[in-house]
């Protein structure tokens, strides 16, 4: 590219980390910088997150600066914003953050149960296609209680992707895509719900305006261009959640399913209508298009799994040089469909007001068999775990969507866990879908960046289109079927003890109703 060819600057504020990633006219990457974040605990409350407002500012500017240190001549043509999802700041008359919390935060406990008990929990569900557990009724509910002089102070409320984009731009904004995920949205009208945030006693004016995904809002200020080194004026775009962005940057559309694989995996499928599972077992929040949704089923930490499991049992893995990762599956390769028998215990198929899982288990392993027991044998039991999951999210996915969401029958896979070869093809034999793996990295700030072009008149192709095709044999997922089968009964079990001891499950959500034996894996 010549020099004085624009990019567009993507800011992926994540809950791990948040990255500044610049992209050229044909997509690629040219100058990256990242800076890892950690969320400290809340003194005196279980389970609380805050997220670090000042500190989070300046590793945001120092990421950018770097960026923007590398461009040299490129002029940056606007900035896009993504962020993790349910996390919000408030902010003082002053536009002064007063609070702040990430994702993962899970102080409000208590305060969720009430929801749950008072009936209102359903209602959110009904309008805002969330449940209590991590969003923000239950969180507002406990500032009211816990801290009412931090809730009587607070005149904004924001997004953490909302919260860059004042940073950078002092105006307060949301997006349909991260403003749902806090189950304050009237989902049909892609707008705040003035029901449900007078609900929890939220004044309205409160609430930023909402604009569509794309949208500018305004230009750098002086003193964000002082903080990030990006030139005054340079034209900020409202945000947007990381998994919707990621289905924008590689083009997902409706009529076929995409599992986001990552830390967590997300199962999502777009519809040009809000669908609202009645059993309460998917999610449903905005995407990107306008008039357009995403209903989504969740892997608890799949993605994690599998690195626990190398960093505690596969040190060696990278002896031979290359990826820890296609080591693993090397050794997992050698493993029979079924894993011996084997069960790996982890993530529950979604039950958003009841998920309830089991502590964490492999079942079934012989100690007399060492050869037939290995690491790779685990390794497999890990991924197929992660693929019942995912077979069970498309089921639920099929009949919410009247079978559109599988009739194509085929799903494309992107994200990290994407990029080996094994996983993709157990995905395809367990769910009897054709799998096509799209290793579009960085999907998320893709998505972002793909917005900022098309809103200073730019476009940028879709990132990692669908390659090879993965089809599975009917022989192969006639013994999915059976081990599917035989994996729920195991889990079953499982959770039964769980329940049964103090063993502690791998995750139970605040404000969760009741175990329910239908509730349980299916």
């Amino acid at each position: 590219m010549t020099a004085d060819e624009p990019v567009f600057l993507a800011i992926d504020a994540g809950t791990g980390s948040v990255r500044a990633i610049a992209f050229d006219v044909d997509g690629r990457v040219v100058a990256r910088a990242a800076r890892e974040w950690t969320h400290r605990p809340t003194p005196g409350h279980l389970g609380g997150a805050d997220f670090d407002t000042p500190g989070g500012w300046r590793l945001t500017a120092d990421a950018v600066r770097q960026v923007v240190g590398h461009l040299g001549g490129h002029p940056i043509a606007a900035v896009g914003v993504s962020s993790m999802r349910e996390g919000f700041v408030l902010y003082d008359e002053h536009g002064r953050e007063v609070f702040a919390c990430p994702n993962t935060d899970g102080r409000a406990r208590r305060q969720a149960q009430q929801l749950a008990d008072s009936g209102l929990a359903e209602r959110i569900y009904e309008l805002a296609g969330d449940w209590v557990s991590i969003t923000a009724p239950a969180r507002l509910l406990w500032l009211q209680q816990e801290q009412p002089e931090v809730f009587a102070a607070t005149r904004h409320f924001g997004m953490l992707s909302d919260w860059v984009v004042h940073r950078l731009t002092g105006e307060f904004t949301t997006d349909p895509t991260c403003g749902s995920s806090s189950a304050l949205f009237d989902l049909a009208a892609r707008d705040w719900s003035g029901e449900l945030a007078a609900a929890v006693d939220l004044p309205r004016g409160i609430l930023p305006q909402v604009l569509e995904c794309g949208t500018v809002v305004a230009g750098v200020t002086a003193e964000a261009s002082v903080a990030t080194g990006l030139p005054i004026g340079t034209p900020v775009l409202v945000g947007g959640a990381d998994t919707q962005l990621a289905l924008h940057g590689i083009g997902a559309e409706g009529g076929t399913p995409t599992v986001v694989a990552g830390t967590f995996w997300q199962t999502a499928f777009i519809s040009d209508e809000p669908l609202i599972d009645p059993q309460r077992r998917l999610r449903t929040l905005c995407a990107v298009a306008p008039d357009s949704w995403m209903t989504e089923g969740i892997n608890f930490l799949s993605g994690l799994s599998m690195r626990w499991f190398r960093d505690a049992f596969c040190p060696d893995a990278t002896a031979e040089g290359g990826s820890a990762y296609d080591a693993m599956e090397r050794w997992a390769s050698a493993a029979p469909r079924g894993s011996n028998g084997l069960v790996a215990v982890l993530s529950n198929i979604m039950q958003t007001d009841a998920w309830h899982h089991a502590a964490p288990a492999f079942v079934g392993f012989d100690i007399n068999s060492p050869a037939a027991f290995d690491r790779g044998t685990f390794i497999r039991a890990i991924e197929e775990a992660a693929a019942y999951v995912v077979r069970g999210h498309l089921a639920i996915l099929s009949e919410v969507t009247g079978g559109r969401a599988t009739a194509a029958g085929s799903l494309v896979l992107t994200g990290g866990s994407s990029a080996g070869a094994l996983w993709p093809q157990i995905i395809a034999e367990v769910t009897g879908l054709t799998v096509q793996p799209s290793t579009a990295p960085e999907a998320t700030a893709y998505g972002a960046a793909r917005l900022a072009a098309a809103a200073v008149g730019a476009e940028l192709p879709p990132l990692g289109a669908p390659g090879r095709a993965i089809i599975p044999s009917a022989g192969a997922v006639a013994e999915y079927d059976a081990a599917f089968e035989h994996w729920g009964r195991v889990y079953r079990a499982q959770l039964a003890a769980t329940r049964a001891s103090d063993l502690a499950p791998l995750f139970t959500p605040p404000g969760g109703l009741p175990y329910r034996a239908e509730a349980a894996v299916r």
